[in-house]
């Protein structure tokens, strides 16, 4: 689970080592494991990370710590390359990953849709000039203001996940198009919170109850909306696409019922996101032309088994463009080192501005950022500034013995629902977001100040 590479197997006792099994002393604490950063990311002699060819301690004297350092060269290039991949189907950003102003415009540079799953996404979106027929807009539940602001924008796909959505968008007695999101039984093989297919959850209408088909029905009986086709989402992180298959299944079943029984072949399929991303040195996500390749063959095999023409396919990456391009820059506080245990790092960040590790219990990797060591490694937890005993930032990880306070620490793989899912726990202002792009960094998302939390303050 570290920012280096790591063999398989465990040396039990070495260094107090008490954590996963699979996690060793590694060889060089100063060493980058590179499928872990974006791909600018680079450790000069003097130990010194860079990114988009600015130094960590350039960009921590210009912008402060903790910061989220932004490879917008990275987060471009996995765009292109889920654009590439799936030549011919439609690819929608997860805006729910990180959304802001300035990602809209990189994903309009790069022409590639959005996915927006509230009025306040919607708006960012907006107003950073999507075009609103290259949005696809999800969520639970949706309010009949959100709603009538999607349909008189010219939202291009709205996913419809209850009756009672059916029955709120007929009511504004104004065409739009939708799609139905189908929950078709398959749980991926992911953390149990951010699974999303299995009946017994919040999200869409029941392949198995018959739900799908009958939400299906009514949107063509009643002649209003649209039908565009059906949606699936299985889940998060996910690393294989076998979870595709039986979904894809499922859902293309559905679709041949809905030709065979109401009369209508629907001209899309969405099979959603959750393609995963390398967190640690176990993780093994595959590339997006070879999720393209099987996810197109799914398709293509079972469509030719029902008889059914192929419809326009649309996948939903989110986690895997913005996650790997993203790090989060901290400052070392204080060093506590516990004997016989592991030593406890802790930095000027923590659960307000990565609150996964807390909430789904994630592992992250870490690294010195700001020198070389020549020290020996010790096993270390990076925990943040809360008062929560559950304020962990990264749960095991070998760093130098000698880190001491002021020593800049860098985490990998914070792009995706760090910013997003950040608070304000004990009044600590969020960090801002940093683009850096072939020596120039700019802030696409400011720093708050404590005056911001006050502004809120009416009492």
């Amino acid at each position: 689970m570290s920012g280096r590479a790591h063999e398989a197997g465990a040396i039990h006792g070495d260094f107090g080592y008490r954590g996963p099994a699979w996690l060793r002393v590694p060889p060089d604490v100063n060493a980058l494991m590179k499928t872990l950063w974006p791909r600018t990311v680079r450790k000069g002699p003097d130990g010194v990370l860079e990114v988009g060819g600015r130094s960590v301690k350039e960009l921590a004297a210009e912008f402060g710590t903790p910061a989220y350092l932004l490879d917008e060269e990275d987060f471009r290039a996995r765009a292109r390359g889920f654009k590439a991949a799936f030549k011919g189907a439609e690819v929608f950003y997860a805006g729910k990953a990180f959304l802001c102003k300035a990602v809209v415009r990189m994903l309009i540079e790069e022409d590639v849709s959005l996915d927006v799953c509230t009025g306040g996404e919607l708006t960012t979106a907006l107003q950073a000039g999507m075009n609103p027929a290259r949005i696809g807009f999800h969520g639970n539940n949706k309010s009949l203001p959100e709603l009538k602001r999607a349909v008189d924008a010219g939202v291009g796909r709205i996913i419809v996940d209850s009756f009672d959505e059916i029955e709120r968008l007929t009511s504004l007695g104004q065409p739009a198009k939708v799609m139905i999101r189908v929950t078709v039984g398959v749980e991926a093989h992911t953390h149990e919170f951010i699974a999303t297919a299995h009946e017994d959850q919040k999200f869409g209408f029941a392949l198995a109850g018959g739900q799908a088909f009958a939400a299906a029905e009514r949107i063509l009986r009643d002649g209003v909306l649209e039908l565009l086709g059906l949606h699936s989402h299985i889940g998060s992180q996910i690393f294989d696409t076998s979870g595709f298959e039986v979904s894809a299944r499922r859902v293309l079943g559905l679709h041949k019922r809905i030709r065979d029984e109401l009369g209508v072949e629907l001209p899309e399929l969405d099979l959603g996101g959750g393609f995963g991303i390398a967190y640690t040195s176990q993780d093994d996500p595959s590339p997006p032309i070879d999720l393209a390749e099987h996810i197109f063959k799914i398709v293509d095999d079972e469509c030719a088994v029902l008889q059914i023409g192929r419809p326009r396919l649309s996948v939903e990456p989110g986690r895997a463009i913005v996650g790997p391009s993203t790090f989060t820059l901290y400052e070392v506080g204080t060093v506590k080192p516990l004997d016989g245990i592991r030593t406890y790092i802790s930095v000027d960040g923590g659960m307000s501005d990565n609150i996964r590790t807390a909430l789904y219990d994630a592992s992250y990797s870490a690294t010195l950022a700001g020198r070389h060591s020549d020290a020996e490694p010790m096993l270390a937890r990076v925990v943040g500034k809360h008062c929560e005993s559950g304020d962990v930032v990264v749960k095991d990880e070998f760093l130098p013995a000698d880190i001491r306070p002021g020593d800049l620490i860098a985490v990998p793989g914070t792009g995706a629902y760090c910013r997003s899912m950040a608070s304000n726990y004990n009044h600590v202002p969020r960090p801002p977001v940093v683009a850096v792009r072939d020596g120039q960094a700019r802030v696409i998302v400011r720093r708050e100040t404590e005056e911001d939390l006050l502004a809120l303050d009416v009492g």
